[in-house]
């Protein structure tokens, strides 16, 4: 059977939008409504009759509406084959009547967790009646059509507009995204069960949800297919949130580097004017001063070979005359928690350019987990929130950090958090001037953010490089001496790093013999 007419309708929902225009469009089609509690009422106030389910069944609902539709009188009506005999023939005996359509949206599960109810409203919100009715209309949709989205409303009367019926295909396409929103509700009630009711870190089973897919033109490479996704049930805002205010599509590797760059650019929530420029999702250029603009000026200079290209984020809203100073470089994204009138007058000038405006900026220390797919499995860890305050530090060298040292460690160590391992960071007065990433020794790491630093120096035809003076950052231990005397090497002055190497003797030694102070912090923050 390919086509399927509408006879009868069961329609049960808890958002009840489009429900009132739905129901007319069906009774006016001659379709017999059948409905519940709220949804009954609604439509009865919208001037439609409709047949309690009650009237279906024989009981009434009862045990506060827990116990309405759990019934053969209902489940038969949908689970029956329609060109079975046996089935049909039992149909007959017991007086079960088809049920052609079903419209069910489940209990606010979601949002009830969201606004803070209590545990026992939240239990009352998990739908039983709903996802079963939805799950028995979606395995039979040979011969029934099951509708879980509002948005799908219109599609629904396209079809019966244009033949009277439901399509096989559309049957198709309904029970599949049934099925999907079932088991991300049931994931949504499983997630709440382990992590908020039970305090479980890492729960027998880890279901995982996404929804509202937005394809994208490729993954990483053009050859690699791309969608975005955003979690099912509460979770932090970022940039899959954010609101595009003008340039392309974002792609692939834009969601990841700006992603990138927001949660680096909210280590500074609240703070002093910043300015974070990433590209390939390591930061090339961070920096806090007085202004915007002047914070801006000192992250380019970090490295503005890397920041072409770029993406930029800021703490701040963004003004006039800094967007005028990002526009001089080619810039593929600029974040902000809000921007200026004048700020998107200058960026409307650059059409490809992308625009996000994100509200608030994430918390850094949030709780939550981070998952990576391997091949077979499942790479699952809480996510690296670990923080530390200036009381935190070990200060073990016979030279203690001035003030502003301290300051400058960790300013660097804050940034070498988001810098991909091996890390290390040369940052001085509230501004990096140089990063060393990705390398696979540290001693690499310090000599290529060293080498960078110099280049700097010769282009803005400074003095000296900024590294002389500066503050470094070491997002692991020093194995070896090596890469702390290559900082030395460069000027540094002061080194802030985690400690723990079987050689941290022999480094606090070569520290000394340089004159170096440095502290060691007790954390790590390895990121790959």
């Amino acid at each position: 059977m390919a086509d399927v007419a509408i006879k009868r309708a069961l329609l049960s929902v808890s958002d009840k939008s489009g429900l009132v225009e739905l129901g007319e469009a069906l009774a006016a089609r001659g379709v017999e409504l059948v409905s519940t509690g709220g949804t009954a009422k609604a439509l009865r106030e919208a001037g439609r009759d409709v047949r309690d389910v009650s009237d279906l069944t024989g009981f009434p609902e009862m045990m506060d509406g827990r116990v309405k539709t759990l019934h053969p009188m209902v489940h038969g009506g949908l689970l029956a084959v329609r060109d079975n005999p046996e089935h049909v023939a039992a149909m007959e005996a017991h007086a079960i009547g088809a049920i052609d359509l079903v419209v069910v949206n489940l209990y606010p599960f979601e949002a009830t967790v969201a606004k803070g109810a209590g545990r026992d409203e939240i239990i009352e919100n998990i739908d039983i009646g709903g996802p079963s009715m939805v799950r028995s209309a979606a395995k039979n949709h040979q011969f029934v059509t099951i509708v879980t989205d509002p948005a799908d409303y219109p599609a629904l009367l396209g079809e019966l507009e244009a033949s009277g019926a439901t399509s096989l295909d559309f049957r198709r396409q309904c029970a599949a995204k049934a099925f999907a929103a079932t088991a991300a509700y049931d994931s949504m009630i499983s997630q709440w069960f382990a992590f908020a009711d039970q305090q479980q870190r890492f729960p027998q089973f880890l279901a995982i949800n996404g929804k509202a897919p937005v394809e994208l033109r490729y993954g990483e490479n053009p050859h690699q297919q791309a969608a975005l996704y955003t979690p099912v049930g509460p979770h932090a805002r970022g940039i899959a949130q954010a609101e595009q205010l003008q340039g392309k599509e974002l792609s692939y590797n834009n969601y990841n580097d700006a992603d990138a760059a927001l949660e680096l650019c909210a280590e500074f929530a609240g703070g002093d004017p910043a300015v974070v420029i990433v590209k390939h999702a390591n930061p090339c250029g961070v920096a806090q001063a007085a202004t915007l603009l002047e914070a801006w000026n000192h992250a380019l200079a970090c490295d503005s070979v890397s920041a072409f290209g770029g993406i930029v984020a800021v703490n701040t809203e963004l003004d006039g005359e800094t967007a005028v100073a990002i526009c001089e470089i080619f810039t593929e994204v600029v974040i902000a928690p809000a921007v200026s009138e004048a700020a998107r007058a200058a960026f409307a000038r650059k059409k490809n350019l992308r625009l996000l405006v994100t509200g608030d900026l994430p918390d850094p220390r949030r709780e939550g987990l981070a998952v990576k797919p391997i091949t077979g499995g499942l790479l699952v860890q809480t996510r690296d929130n670990g923080t530390i305050s200036e009381a935190d530090l070990k200060v073990v060298t016979q030279r203690a950090p001035t003030e502003q040292e301290l300051k400058d460690c960790l300013f660097a160590w804050t940034v070498a958090r988001h810098v991909k391992s091996n890390a290390i960071v040369y940052a001085k007065d509230g501004a990096t001037a140089g990063i060393g990433a990705g390398q696979m020794n540290r001693r690499d790491s310090s000599r290529i953010a060293a080498m960078k630093a110099a280049e700097a120096a010769e282009k803005y035809g400074w003095d000296q490089s900024r590294t002389v003076g500066s503050a470094v950052a070491s997002d692991a231990f020093f194995p070896f001496a090596d890469g702390l005397l290559a900082a030395a090497e460069a000027g540094a002055s002061a080194i802030i790093q985690p400690g723990g190497s079987i050689r941290d003797e022999e480094v606090i030694a070569a520290a000394d013999e340089q004159g170096l102070a440095m502290v060691f912090t007790g954390i790590r923050h390895f990121r790959h």
